[in-house]
């Protein structure tokens, strides 16, 4: 039988206090990324919101960053202005070489972040809260056997036909990702929305593992999370709703090509699947062009960044947590 993954609501951590008081009692630092690309029309407020919320208000986060992918338009200055961090993921560990992807600023913020708890959100929310922040971490706070925490929502479609989806995931979530998870991995069949953007997690849990530079490291993280130490480690906390844009098919096929190359290493090397060699890295899709469907063959830009721990310049800045 599936394991049952331990469920909380926002609610339960509502009371500020109590997650300022058990951060002093155990002596920790908390940041925040949001990981962004061409995110002008939402990044300003969703800083304005966390960073009045969560840092002026009641000192609860240390620090929040924008890692920055290389947005052609006015991202970075927005969220500067809004009270962020701001830097480019390239700027960070240049010597690792270039990659580019949600992933990349994931690994990346690893490094240039300094809290014992990170939390992430992303930067296209339309409707955020400080729920989005200190669920995931309340979580983490008061229950110190969890270390690693996936928000869910319900989502409201841009469709009015369609209305919310009651403990729905995401079109990838429902028609790919769950059926995946139901098939190889039951024990995480539990989790309602694995691909949430919304999550916190321990940073000897992030040190410790490789990641996808892509939109494959939500699945990767989750799988390598339960290979590695179980599902008892990883939680999630109910945010109600969440706003925010929808992408089309033809984004949705890529990052579903991103997640089947990251979902299949990993079962492969759980020995649930023999593949006599890595996955395609060549995405094939179809474009109507000129009257004509017209093939097109993309690369997968998507590498494995090894875990930090293996990193110098990260033992170096880390070296007790790294040792």
């Amino acid at each position: 039988m599936p394991s049952s993954i331990a469920t909380f609501h926002h609610g339960e951590f509502a009371d500020g206090g109590i997650l300022l008081a058990a951060k002093q009692r155990q002596g920790l630092r908390l940041s925040l990324c949001i990981p962004a690309l061409n995110e002008e029309d939402t990044i300003g407020e969703v800083v304005r919101c966390l960073k009045h919320g969560l840092q002026d208000e009641m000192p609860l986060l240390d620090e929040i960053a924008v890692i920055d992918s290389g947005s052609t338009d006015r991202t970075r200055e927005v969220a500067k202005a809004a009270g962020a961090e701001v830097c480019l993921a390239v700027d960070i560990l240049p010597e690792t070489g270039p990659a580019s992807g949600k992933g990349e600023n994931i690994w990346k913020a690893v490094h240039h972040l300094t809290g014992d708890i990170l939390c992430f959100v992303d930067g296209d929310v339309r409707n955020m809260h400080p729920r989005f922040v200190y669920g995931p971490l309340g979580v983490l706070l008061l229950n110190p056997e969890v270390s690693y925490v996936k928000g869910f929502y319900d989502r409201p479609h841009a469709a009015a036909e369609m209305g919310v989806r009651p403990a729905g995931g995401g079109r990838v979530t429902e028609a790919l990702v769950r059926p995946l998870f139901s098939l190889f991995f039951p024990e995480l069949a539990g989790l309602v929305q694995p691909l949430a953007g919304e999550y916190a997690a321990r940073r000897e849990v992030l040190e410790a593992i490789p990641m996808p530079t892509g939109y494959g490291v939500e699945t990767a993280h989750l799988l390598d999370v339960f290979l590695r130490w179980g599902a008892g480690r990883i939680a999630q906390c109910d945010l109600d709703v969440r706003i925010h844009r929808h992408q089309d098919t033809g984004s949705l096929g890529r990052m579903s090509f991103a997640i089947l190359s990251a979902f299949f290493r990993r079962a492969r090397a759980a020995g649930l699947v023999t593949m006599k060699s890595d996955p395609a890295e060549i995405y094939r899709h179809f474009v109507r062009a000129e009257g004509a469907m017209n093939l097109i063959e993309a690369p997968l830009q998507d590498i494995e960044r090894p875990p930090l721990k293996e990193v110098p310049a990260y033992r170096e800045k880390f070296p007790r947590r790294s040792a």
